[in-house]
């Protein structure tokens, strides 16, 4: 992350900032120098701003606008997390300081390191995209950093509170009913289809681990000169204990290439290349560096697309009702009705 991937602080997303600077003053590292606020402006539901002190930078953490998930966005199970988590998993930035008091800027938020280094979004960097197998190695490291948290022993870390594992899925998929419910902004049947596949096919957890909720390639960051070397995993907020293969369906619902619908590809958020691993590949790779029983991906694969569906509702709704002024959010109504009818497809070829 540099400072071309800031933006100066949206308006609407503003808060005090002195008030601010005076409550981390001797705080943090460097704190004691003047503070200047900017914002990362590519998120699409929690606030991320950099603290920039001079000598030392830190990110903040806030959730967005407007009423939000009781279980959605969550910035003391980030913290949480995120203070521990490093020791054992090298990707996942370390917390630094939690803040519950909602007169600072309005929100509880956390602050974290700074890491600097490349996102990749919709487009490939020049030198990666000249690089013959840069997306190749760009998808080995996503999945493989993917295979390796999954074997974190949280127990270890003293996460094993983090959630309750037994009935994970189950959860998941009532869980997004009831979301998709009260966000919905009009009645779709293969939404409801998708629901009523998704109860009669819960399969049986063979392995909990702590996982993710939300790993996509737009929410990791890369050596900006190195394609093979991811350097940080971010957005923890809805991370918790279950089962592991709801990240690698998650991951596959986000995946996009050039055989999928046209729609698809222009709402993706990473870049379109044959060069990239296909889904089938990503899944082998996993499996093969886990061990784990894959023979059922089809279901988490689904899942992950029920999810997307609410998560896109919850931003919709916020966009209709004005709590949100970001233009990027108007094609989600179509995107709903997009990868509903795209999960109707996959259940059919089950």
């Amino acid at each position: 992350m540099t400072n071309s991937d800031t933006i100066p602080v949206r308006p609407d997303e503003a808060f005090d900032e002195s008030r601010l600077e005076a409550y981390l003053k001797g705080q943090l590292e460097g704190s004691d120098n003047s503070l200047a606020v900017r914002q990362f402006g590519c998120g699409k539901a929690n606030l991320t701003y950099l603290l920039d002190y001079g000598e030392r930078e830190y990110v903040l953490r806030r959730p967005p606008l407007g009423p939000v998930a009781p279980t959605a966005h969550d910035m003391a199970r980030e913290y949480k997390v995120l203070s521990v988590l490093y020791k054992n998993f090298p990707y996942a930035p370390q917390a630094l300081h939690f803040c519950d008091d909602q007169e600072i800027i309005g929100a509880p938020f956390f602050i974290m390191d700074r890491k600097v280094g490349i996102v990749i979004r919709t487009t490939l960097p020049d030198n990666f995209e000249k690089m013959a197998n840069g997306p190749e190695l760009i998808s080995a490291q996503l999945i493989n950093v993917l295979a390796e948290f999954h074997q974190v022993d949280y127990g270890k870390l003293g996460l094993g509170n983090l959630g309750k594992p037994e009935g994970f899925v189950q959860r998941q998929v009532e869980g997004w009913k009831k979301r998709w419910d009260k966000a919905k902004h009009e009645n779709l049947p293969a939404v409801e289809q998708i629901y009523n596949w998704l109860s009669d096919n819960i399969p049986e957890t063979t392995f909990y681990s702590i996982i993710h909720n939300d790993y996509k390639l737009d929410n990791v960051m890369y050596n900006a000169n190195d394609p093979g070397k991811l350097i940080a995993v971010f957005d923890w907020d809805m991370c918790t204990l279950g089962d592991p293969l709801c990240d690698l369906g998650s991951l596959l619902s986000y995946w996009c290439i050039t055989s999928d619908p046209v729609f698809f590809q222009k709402a993706a958020s990473m870049p379109i290349d044959d060069r990239f691993y296909s889904r089938e590949q990503m899944i082998q790779q996993y499996a093969e560096m886990t061990g784990f029983d894959v023979s059922n991906i089809r279901f988490y694969h689904v899942l992950g697309l029920y999810r997307l569906i609410g998560i896109a509702a919850q931003i919709y709704i916020r966009f209709i009702r004005g709590q949100t002024q970001d233009k990027r959010f108007a094609i989600f109504g179509d995107l709903i009705n997009f990868v509903s009818q795209y999960g109707v497809e996959l259940i059919a070829d089950a």
